[in-house]
């Protein structure tokens, strides 16, 4: 039940991705889950550089739900979270985090962008350096070739 749930959200943070490229911005998405693990609170798509999806979220999720609350939610997002995204999760409390594809594979597809200098640091290794047990799932084999494929698409039209 819980892979199913996981693979379904997954699927709509692609779908917010979608909706940041139809914005003119980079395939990125988010969305966190109630505890329930039904209920979809918010989603957010990439904004900028510095105003990724998830650390948007996990800013906009700490500012309306307590921190016990968020404890008790998961966030998704197709692509690990990068070291800044996954340090701002740290901070708004939210216990756990599940990604389609990781960061290693997203280098893949953007190389040397100058518009996402993708940095080898896992989000893993952040939440280690922390206080607290977030879990973390990912990458998830069922929906990392379709990330793949739509990030693969995106980075080419950038080069």
């Amino acid at each position: 039940m819980r892979k199913a749930t996981d693979i379904q959200f997954l699927r709509l943070s692609n779908d917010v991705g979608k909706r940041a490229i139809a914005l003119g911005n980079h395939p990125f998405g988010a969305v966190l889950v109630a505890p329930d693990n039904e209920t979809v609170l918010l989603t957010q798509c990439n904004i900028d550089t510095v105003n990724h999806a998830e650390s948007t979220l996990a800013r906009i999720a700490a500012s309306n739900f307590t921190a016990d609350y968020l404890w008790t939610c998961t966030l998704y997002t197709a692509v690990e979270p990068c070291c800044m995204c996954a340090g701002t999760i740290y901070w708004a409390n939210i216990g756990r985090v599940v990604y389609g594809m990781s960061e290693t594979r997203l280098l893949e597809c953007t190389g040397n962008h100058h518009e996402n200098p993708t940095m080898t640091l896992s989000a893993a290794t952040v939440f280690a350096h922390g206080q607290k047990n977030i879990t973390l799932v990912g990458p998830v084999e069922e929906v990392e070739e379709e990330t793949l494929r739509l990030q693969q698409a995106f980075w080419q039209t950038r080069k």
